[in-house]
């Protein structure tokens, strides 16, 4: 598929796809953290940072296919979003990796603490501060942590938007007609590119 091959309906849906995940991933994360009470090391953070960026860019890409821009911009752009979220996933696979000790992990990685500048607080802060490692799971569900299902979703995602920059404009017609959402947002596409 040329990059210069007219988008349509699969960039349209794809582009979604991707802007929802990255909302999904992140309400995951936040909630984890502020909700289940789970401290985020420092390449946990590394990870949220590509779904941060991924929301507005995404958006982004949802309102170039929703404007019709060029397609070679809309097809590049979708390469440059799957190598961002491909990052973050080997990011998840190296940090799921030293969890499970199929290698060393970093040596400098917990999260960050403020060290009070009092004496006589020092010691209350001592014992109240959680410090968490990158290679020590907080939690595994259905068998994995957290890094590890960073790693799953963002493979997931990477696969999606690779599918915007090389498949043909309608080849997912059948699949879009099924999800109300889609179809609704890919009928709007048609009617603003007629």
């Amino acid at each position: 598929m040329k990059l210069s091959a007219p988008i349509g309906q699969t960039q349209a849906a794809t582009s979604l796809l991707l802007f929802i995940g990255a909302i999904f991933v992140v309400l995951c994360s936040l909630s984890l953290q502020h909700i289940g009470g789970y401290t985020p090391c420092k390449l946990c953070y590394v990870q949220r940072e590509v779904h941060y960026a991924l929301i507005p860019l995404s958006g982004l890409l949802v309102l170039a296919t929703w404007r019709n821009w060029p397609a070679t911009l809309v097809r590049v752009f979708f390469l440059l979003l799957a190598a961002v979220i491909l990052y973050g996933a080997g990011v998840g696979v190296y940090q799921a990796g030293a969890e499970w000790e199929f290698w060393l992990g970093p040596n400098d990685c917990t999260n960050s603490v403020n060290i009070t500048q009092s004496a006589g607080n020092l010691l209350s802060q001592l014992q109240s501060t959680k410090l968490v490692s990158c290679t020590v799971p907080q939690l595994r569900i259905l068998g994995l942590s957290f890094a590890g299902w960073n790693a799953v979703l963002s493979s997931a995602l990477t696969i999606i938007a690779l599918a915007g920059a090389f498949l043909a404009a309608g080849s997912l017609a059948d699949l879009i007609s099924k999800i109300p959402v889609l179809s609704t947002l890919a009928a709007k596409i048609n009617s603003n590119q007629s």
